[in-house]
């Protein structure tokens, strides 16, 4: 198939999930085109199977703000027409769907270009259930020839939010030979230069994260265990973690690396993952810390429990219980037959539901159901 794929080319999950799909299908056989402002992160090379288109914002003096929509929308139309694709699979609703509803209405008097739209979580906990997008949003899904989310508890939210039923799950991925512990002494002595242990946060910072309490349960936990914490990531609440260290005065124990292309290299230092979030529609970061053999300590939301077992291959705590999840820390660093078994299980988990070889076969198939129903009109 010749499938091009639209995703926000940054550190978040839905474009990391577009550029591995991507990456899987391209090494199936498949041809795969990448439309985007700007070449996604996880992208590291191009072959024969992968190229790059991007989206090129022309300056207009009408215009206080590029229509990004409106651009992204026309090179769709040209690559389908150049690169004689099969359909267009885009990652967010808003507005990668609708600038796909656009493509596809303007290719039309030639011929029909399906559209995929995986929804990612924010694009309808955050966008789409605004009211003032809510109507766009709804439309953008309705007019898809084809809906995916990346969790149950995300279809649910989306069928509740928006009276929408028609959406398959197809669960997010991972390769366990690009995801496993690696060796790396000189990172983990950078990190733990006296032994400490490591806990990790992987995130955008974004106030929906709740990174001040990945600070808070290393205060609680460096009362009774030698611990630091790795911050991978950048976003707006980066200074209030920064504050927060410095008022509790462990500002030199808190370590903010910032965007790293390769969060393997972080997970497989990590002792634990904290992931206190105020909801995920899925927890990515979890899953890759599982296949890293790295237990998770996180809040009991969202897509959560579909990611992480409580009591089995991590902690699902209350939200906001920072002092229940810094004593869950601690019983995992503190009890090592414990922390062994989450690691094993978790990697174990990992491979058994999430392989690439069982979650990437299913968007083939569901390619194949959606090029062989009739055109919507």
């Amino acid at each position: 198939m010749n499938i091009g794929i639209t995703c926000y080319p940054t550190y978040g999950g839905s474009g990391i999930v577009g550029s591995e799909l991507g990456k899987e299908l391209a090494a199936r056989g498949h041809k795969v085109h990448f439309i985007s402002y700007a070449l996604p992160t996880r992208l590291t090379e191009l072959n024969e199977n992968i190229q790059f288109h991007e989206v090129e914002m022309l300056a207009y003096p009408l215009f206080e703000h590029q229509p990004y929509s409106l651009a992204l929308a026309t090179k769709m139309v040209q690559i389908a027409e150049s690169q004689k694709l099969d359909l267009l699979h885009v990652h967010y609703a808003i507005p990668h769907s609708i600038s796909g509803f656009l493509a596809r209405e303007m290719l039309k008097p030639t011929r029909y270009l399906p559209v995929v739209t995986t929804l990612h979580g924010t694009d309808i906990t955050l966008v789409g259930a605004d009211r003032s997008y809510l109507p766009i949003t709804k439309f953008g899904i309705e007019k898809s020839d084809g809906v995916t989310a990346i969790s149950h508890y995300l279809k649910d939210k989306t069928c509740e939010t928006f009276d929408i039923r028609d959406i398959d799950v197809i669960y997010n991925f991972i390769c366990p030979t690009d995801y496993k512990r690696k060796s790396n002494p000189r990172l983990h002595e950078q990190l733990s230069p006296n032994g400490e242990k490591l806990l990790v946060h992987v995130s955008n910072f974004r106030p929906v994260k709740r990174i001040a309490d990945c600070v808070d349960i290393l205060e609680h936990v460096r009362r009774r265990v030698k611990a630091r914490l790795v911050m991978v990531g950048d976003g707006p609440d980066r200074s209030l973690a920064e504050w927060l260290a410095k008022r509790y005065g462990i500002n030199d124990d808190v370590i903010f690396v910032g965007k790293q292309p390769r969060i393997v290299d972080y997970l497989s230092a990590a002792d634990v993952l904290l992931l206190p979030s105020e909801t995920e529609s899925f927890g990515l970061s979890a899953l890759e810390a599982m296949a890293c053999e790295v237990p998770v300590v996180a809040s009991n939301v969202g897509g959560l429990p579909e990611v992480v077992e409580d009591g089995v291959t991590g902690f699902l705590c209350q939200l906001g219980d920072v002092d229940t999840m810094a004593e869950r820390v601690l019983e995992l660093l503190t009890v090592p037959d414990l922390y062994h078994a989450f690691a094993k299980r978790g990697r174990e988990k990992a491979i058994a539901e999430f392989h690439t070889d069982k979650i990437i076969p299913q968007y083939e198939a569901y390619y194949e159901k959606v090029l062989s129903q009739p055109p919507l009109t």
